[in-house]
């Protein structure tokens, strides 16, 4: 992830989330952990929109082995805000997904982050599954084109 902030323009999935009031911590804005369910909610969101994931059933599951997230600026109920998903890099069993959180109607983020889970076997949760190739195509649908 770049050091600079990103833009709608960078992403390629759109989820609106409402705060609500409960969202705020006693320093007046969104407490940080508020910010790791919005990541949660828009890439469970994509891979049910996607047709992959159908949650009581699915063989194969993404498990989250690592997050992180930068504040650039702060956000407080009643701000509305837009998570924006794409797909940072697709291994054999395990994605990166990159998030932005995006205040009202701003074009700038205020905070980036990402998600990685590693695809595993439903029954077991602990043997590494590759991707099944619907997973693949949608994650198609959320990279952006290489550079250059």
């Amino acid at each position: 992830m770049s050091k600079t902030r990103g833009t709608r323009a960078d992403y390629r999935f759109f989820l609106p989330i409402p705060t609500r009031w409960m969202d705020n911590d006693v320093y007046g804005h969104v407490n940080n952990v508020t910010y790791y369910s919005w990541f949660d909610t828009v890439v469970a969101r994509f891979l049910i929109d996607s047709g992959f994931l159908h949650i009581p059933t699915a063989p194969v599951i993404g498990l989250v082995v690592e997050t992180q997230c930068r504040y650039f600026a702060p956000i407080a109920f009643p701000d509305e805000i837009t998570t924006a998903l794409r797909c940072g890099r697709a291994g054999n069993t395990s994605v990166r997904y990159e998030i932005a959180i995006f205040r009202n109607d701003e074009d700038v983020a205020a905070a980036e982050g990402h998600f990685v889970h590693v695809y595993v076997d439903r029954a077991t949760q602990k043997q590494p599954t590759p991707l099944p190739p619907v997973l693949r195509e949608a994650l198609a649908g959320i990279t952006l084109p290489a550079a250059g």
